[in-house]
């Protein structure tokens, strides 16, 4: 659907932890090899928290990034959204963390649990908040310590996720609006496809795993992107009156890279035109998005005025996709 919209994204900034996992690294706690590691997912390395180092440490990292890069004045933001499925707490919500430690006022919080479709969510929900008049100025923040939430003697799970954050400024901007249109959904139905609890419910009939760990069905996962997410890229492009070809940068959910080059074949888009933070950071859920789009700046790829197709997928079963006309550099 074609999205009204007077925000602008004007700022980006993002963080990682400065231990390393390798892939070698990882030969010594679990049996897997560098080989199959790479053949299967297409990383590399990723970052790993320190024990005391938490996902609100990261957010306030990213945003002091965001900050120090673009010289931008937080002391005026008015709603902090935080989007993660890995909180410090219960309560209080990473988002009010992060308000206290960048000591903004007047400045109202909140969380967005959509796992790794949470960044879009968060962006999509900044563009209405702000496009309906209730705000003038919203910063987005996609964080996440997987770590703590894996179980390193499951090869099938821990060669994959890393930690890190994003995050980006979302301002009011008629004359230069960053959101073309949007599509997202839910299938709620195959939730118990991923999923993470240290509670012992069950999902429509079947017992969970009550380990507090991340536990996935991989290869129901991967049916459902593979068909879900280039329908919705074909939603959202109908919706925007514009074709793909028209798209400069397609920056998905950076998930594994066996998953990335079937969206890229049905979507038609070849990969050289997709971007991914994978390879150096892993799958770090609702950061792989943020982390790509800021490599991209960093490295003069995404430039003002381009249009960028950005789509996350993952736990719920949820998904976001949306296109952008990218603010940075108006």
């Amino acid at each position: 659907m074609k999205i009204l919209s007077k925000a602008r994204i004007s700022a980006i900034g993002s963080y990682v932890p400065n231990k390393i996992l390798s892939n070698h690294d990882l030969e010594q706690i679990v049996g897997t090899n560098d080989e199959w590691i790479v053949q299967r997912t297409g990383i590399q390395e990723r970052r790993i928290a320190e024990d005391g180092e938490f996902t609100s440490d990261l957010c306030v990292k990213a945003a002091r990034d965001l900050e120090s890069r673009f010289h931008g004045d937080l002391e005026d933001v008015d709603m902090i959204i935080v989007c993660t499925f890995t909180p410090d707490y219960c309560t209080p919500s990473v988002s009010a963390m992060v308000q206290k430690e960048l000591n903004i006022s007047h400045c109202g919080t909140l969380d967005v649990n959509a796992a790794c479709a949470g960044f879009t969510y968060g962006l999509h929900l900044a563009n209405a908040l702000i496009s309906s008049g209730l705000h003038r100025k919203v910063l987005v923040i996609a964080a996440e310590t997987m770590s703590k939430i894996i179980d390193y003697t499951d090869r099938t799970t821990c060669v994959l996720f890393g930690d890190g954050a994003g995050a980006v400024l979302v301002e009011y901007d008629q004359v230069h609006p960053s959101f073309i249109s949007a599509h997202l959904g839910t299938e709620g139905k195959d939730g118990a496809n991923l999923y993470c609890t240290n509670l012992s419910p069950e999902m429509d009939g079947m017992e969970l795993a009550s380990t507090g760990f991340l536990v996935q069905n991989g290869r129901e996962v991967y049916k459902w992107a593979v068909n879900t997410i280039p329908a919705g890229v074909a939603s959202l492009m109908q919706g925007s009156g514009l074709c793909i070809d028209e798209v400069n940068w397609f920056v998905p959910h950076s998930s594994n890279l066996r998953m990335i080059s079937a969206i890229s074949e049905k979507c038609e888009v070849p990969l050289e035109r997709m971007l991914n933070s994978l390879v150096n950071y892993g799958n770090t859920s609702s950061a792989t998005i943020p982390l790509a789009l800021d490599q991209g700046v960093l490295d003069g790829m995404i430039r003002a005025g381009d249009k960028v197709l950005i789509y996350g997928f993952g736990g719920g079963l949820t998904h976001c996709g949306l296109l952008l006309d990218w603010g940075i550099g108006y």
